[in-house]
């Protein structure tokens, strides 16, 4: 399988597969709130798609989705003097007469549907413009009394658009080539962020500008270099609006590393692990080797019995998530695996082992999900890889295990809201 062929697959695999469910529900919110401020019941007028799903970015597991519905000029004098909170209850109350078994609620922003395996954050907006003509949204923010902010997601938009098309279409391409990236590997990054420093590498090199997918290897390398040498800062200018793009967590150590399994995935090109390898830049969507899909078929002594979190649920990592493991010892107190592995230790057989999750961002309740994974020539040699997702079963979220024998195995985590995995973590657990 060429370079062009396994990053053409990739991409075809990344692509949304829920666009005709997503644009049902956005036409039926715009024609709640059409018919409740203008009575008309258009699904399309007066509404624009707006976050990764508007820029075209967005990728397969999608579920943190915008609209942006524009209020008619006649009910500024309604909200204008600190009616913002009523605003956001008006909004939510004409979307509740068409979904009224559905979560919808007031956020200090937005009003939020949830649905089944996405939500909708909705704005309500009055459009304004500049004296140069230029169109801008003012939007309500209900805290402290209230107030009005602005947002300008055309010229973000436009900027994408144009530059897209500046550069041989790679850079939406790479927009979501990062997405898989960052729901790989649990990296805390919002999709205005991805698509800045996207938007920012891409305009720094004339390297990709009529480059072909037989160049993404490349382009992966380069992109990832240009992420792990960025400077601290808490954020960026967005492209065409120049607003402030936050920061939440810093992402140079995850992207430093994927540079380097870029460079283990380039050097392997010839060889028969070179999607393997890639598949630990990008997941579960990049395509497997010809090789791997003979092996699947093949008489083996062993079942492969692993699992991804990927054929359950969607994925779209918004918060962090940290996982360590208490390795209880015969005698003293337990340690902690992150510890002994920052030594270069391991695990000794016959030892008990309890995975917990010990940091995270994730606001209200949230589920959980494990995978145990044993890996090496006696998890084969035993039947024994595992790697099904499993519940907790040790209480608080946590996962009660034993160390029986030999290999490097790996557990991680997957937190949950709403059917949607939102943060994970993994460990490495090396058992001498």
């Amino acid at each position: 399988m060429s370079v062009s062929d396994m990053f053409q697959m990739f991409l075809d695999n990344l692509k949304v597969d829920n666009a005709e469910q997503i644009s049902l529900r956005y036409g039926e919110i715009t024609s709640s709130l059409n018919k409740k401020f203008r009575d008309t019941e258009s699904k399309e007028a007066n509404t624009i798609q707006v976050g990764s799903y508007g820029r075209y970015t967005g990728i397969k597991g999608i579920s943190d989705l915008d609209m942006i519905y524009i209020m008619p000029k006649a009910q500024w004098e309604n909200y204008k003097d600190g009616k913002q909170s009523q605003l956001l209850t008006d909004v939510k109350d004409a979307i509740k007469v068409r979904y009224p078994k559905t979560d919808i609620r007031v956020d200090r922003l937005v009003v939020t549907v949830t649905y089944s395996n996405f939500h909708v954050e909705v704005q309500p907006v009055f459009e304004e413009a500049d004296e140069d003509g230029n169109s801008y949204f003012k939007y309500p923010d209900s805290y402290n009394g209230g107030s009005w902010k602005i947002t300008k997601p055309r010229q973000e938009m436009q900027a994408i658009k144009e530059l897209n098309e500046a550069k041989n279409r790679n850079l939406r391409l790479l927009c979501k080539m990062a997405r898989a990236w960052k729901n790989k590997h649990g990296v805390v990054m919002g999709g205005l962020l991805i698509d800045t420093l996207a938007y920012n590498f891409m305009n720094s090199t004339v390297e990709f500008d009529d480059k072909s997918f037989l160049y993404f290897d490349w382009l992966s390398r380069d992109f990832f270099k240009y992420m792990a040498d960025q400077p601290d800062q808490d954020h960026y200018k967005a492209p065409g609006s120049n607003q402030n793009v936050k920061v939440k967590k810093r992402f140079q150590s995850k992207a430093s590393d994927a540079y380097e399994l870029c460079l283990k995935a380039i050097e392997a090109e010839k060889d028969d692990s070179v999607n393997d390898k890639w598949k630990m830049v990008y997941g579960r969507n990049f395509p497997a080797s010809d090789a791997e899909n003979r092996s699947a078929l093949s008489e083996q002594a062993w079942r492969n019995t692993e699992q991804f979190i990927e054929d359950f649920y969607p994925v779209d990592v918004r918060y962090s998530l940290k996982i360590d493991c208490a390795v209880h010892q015969r005698q003293g107190l337990p340690r902690s695996l992150l510890l002994m592995l920052e030594k270069g230790f391991g695990i000794s057989n016959n030892r008990k082992l309890i995975f917990n999750i010990v940091e995270h961002d994730i606001e209200g309740d949230f589920e959980v999900r494990w995978k145990i994974l044993n890996r090496g020539v006696e998890a084969k040699s035993r039947d024994c890889i595992r790697g099904q997702i499993e519940h907790s079963n040790n209480g608080n979220n946590s996962r009660k295990e034993s160390a029986d024998f030999q290999g490097n195995h790996f557990v991680e985590c997957y937190a949950l809201k709403g059917g949607v995995v939102v943060a994970r973590d993994s460990i490495k657990v090396p058992i001498l």
